[in-house]
Formats: C-alpha cells, structure tokens, sequence
C-alpha cells in the first residue's frame, strides 16, 4: 500500500517484450517500462522462441528494477503480484512466472496469473476511468482476432473468432511476400498510405450469414496469388496499392463484424485491443462505424496496443478484488482461453 492505493506489480513476458509495472489501483500508470526484442527478431524476420526466452532471462531483472525505481515503490509497498500465464511462447511465459513466483514467495504477498487477452481488453481501464462492463471487444493481434461480449471484469463469452489466420498474422504474412519486413502491422500501414485502397480488388470472406467469425487465409492466398500472376505476365507490383488494397479488405471484415455483434447483442460500447488495435485504418474506420450507429467506441493508446505489464497489472487488481487469487503452484499455459 503507498498512498492509500493498492500496488500491483505486474510482468509480461507473453512474447518478445520484456514488460514490468507498477499500478496503483489497477488503472493508475505509476510505471510501465517495455524492454523490445523487435530489433533481435527483425533478421529472422519474426519471433524465435528460443532467442526470445533468452533475452527475457537476462532483460527481467533490470527492467524490474527499473520500474520500481520510476514509480517511487519498494517492494514492501507491493501489496500483490500479477503475471502473464498465457497463452504466449511456453519458454517467455515461464521467466515471467517464475520471477513473479519467487516475489511473491519472498514477500509472502498474493499471486495472480492473468490471460494476456483479458489483459489487452483491460487496457482499456487504463486510459478511460469511465469504462466499466458490460461491453463488447474487439481484439485483434498477432495470434487472436475475436469479438468478446465483456460481461464483468473477469466474465467473458467469446462470440466469434478466427478460423484461420488470425488478422495479425496475416499482416506478417503478407507484408513479408511484400518484402516491407518484419513486424508486419506496422509496415503496412505506414506503405498503405502511399497507395490505392481501391487499386486491386481482393475479397472480402464473411462466411455464413449472421456468422461472427473471422477467415483471413483466404484474403492472404488472394494476395499471394495476385502476386504471383503478375510476375508471370512480367507486371510491375505496386507495393503501396497491394498493402493500401489488402489493409482496406481487412478492416472492412474487422468493421463489419464488430457492428454486426453489437446489432446481435444490443451493446452500445465497443473496446478495441490487441497489437492491430495501433492500425490507422482500423481506428478511423471503426470510429466512423460506430459514430453512425451510436456506439462509443473506446481505443487504448498506440503504447498500450502493444504487449505491456500495466494492462495485465490492472486484470490482475480486478481478479484479486473478486477474490481469484492462485497458489505458488500456478503454471503457465500457451493455449490458453479466455473463461
């Protein structure tokens, strides 16, 4: 306790970004310090587990302290501790776990383990102190695509998710064909607004009527052959207009889909999240979506988009305020769902 305030001391460690923070009260920030692997990764043209376990070994323990130095916290001011359990890279998971275990083993204060997916909707939390459940969620990253009816703050129902390729992946895909590197989100979005959204015509899968699911593989093929038969007939590529042209088909799904669930279930506030929640398109488009039909649309800022200890701080303080603490025999999950 410092302040009168609840301090969580969160960490993620889901993939390649070694993350620690301080949270007073689950949404107040009082640091949030991101140690990045993206350059480490680049030249392998995306994330080596192996690679990426090893720089979380040796990156946890300076960025901890970095972050209790920032916030102004000693340890004996952390009243619980909160950890990414999954889903994510198994070895990256582990580093964080253990490190919160043994913090929390030595101080003998209460251990959390949190969803990364509950954590990117709480992100949300942070940055909008008006927010509160129920509501729906579009998250959109690397590894998930899914609209989630958020009945309380550790009550979900998923509605629809992707049956393939998540959007993320997709962007990865398709921006390294393109030769735009690695990671792929933001490549094409930044070579999209040099081209023609409307310069080739991909096609849009929206599966079974009502369907609130997601199919990307089908868009990403398109792509591939798109490319490949214009080399055969010696075509120059336009790579702004096939990113701008693939981007566009993209988040027309994402849109539609997410107004499509909030028709379905009468919702009227709409969170976006995940590491594609950053896309320009995305948030221009949904914004223009939901002004049109009268649904306030919450969107975390481009830092808290991407994976960061303070969203999984404040899943952590709303899981231990409902009483879902875990024991020191807490384990860490690569698939896990979101209950």
């Amino acid at each position: 306790m410092k302040d009168g305030k609840h301090i969580t001391l969160a960490i993620e460690t889901s993939c390649d970004e070694t993350s620690v923070a301080l949270m007073g009260d689950g949404r107040e920030i009082l640091s949030n310090v991101i140690s990045s692997q993206i350059k480490i990764h680049q030249v392998f043209g995306g994330v080596v587990p192996e690679i990426a376990s090893r720089h979380h070994l040796d990156n946890i323990n300076p960025v901890l302290d970095q972050a209790l130095a920032r916030s102004g916290c000693k340890l004996e001011d952390v009243d619980l501790y909160g950890v990414t359990i999954g889903p994510g890279l198994v070895g990256a998971l582990l580093i964080g776990l253990a490190t919160a275990k043994a913090y929390a083993f030595a101080t003998e204060k209460p251990l959390i383990g949190v969803n990364h997916m509950q954590g990117h909707i709480s992100a949300n939390y942070i940055e909008n102190k008006e927010l509160t459940p129920p509501f729906l969620s579009l998250v959109v990253s690397g590894g998930h695509t899914e609209l989630i009816d958020v009945k309380g703050y550790n009550e979900f129902e998923i509605l629809g998710r992707t049956r393939d390729d998540a959007a993320g992946e997709a962007f990865d895909k398709v921006a390294r064909v393109l030769g735009l590197g690695y990671p792929g989100g933001p490549m094409i979005d930044k070579s999209s607004k040099e081209g023609n959204p409307s310069g080739i015509e991909f096609k849009r899968v929206m599966l079974e009527r009502d369907s609130l699911d997601f199919s990307f593989s089908g868009l990403k093929t398109g792509v591939l052959n798109y490319l490949n038969t214009e080399k055969l007939k010696g075509q120059a590529i336009n790579v702004e207009d096939v990113a701008a042209s693939f981007q566009q088909a993209v988040v027309e799904v994402l849109v539609t889909k997410a107004m499509m669930a909030s028709e379905q279930t009468g919702r009227d506030k709409l969170a976006l999240a995940g590491g594609v929640a950053a896309n320009s398109l995305l948030r221009k488009l949904l914004k223009e979506a939901c002004d049109k039909a009268g649904i306030t649309l919450y969107c975390p800022s481009i830092e808290l988009c991407t994976d960061n200890a303070a969203m999984i701080g404040c899943a952590a303080y709303y899981r231990y305020l409902y009483g879902q603490v875990d024991g020191l025999d807490l384990d860490a999950h690569p698939s896990l769902e979101l209950l």
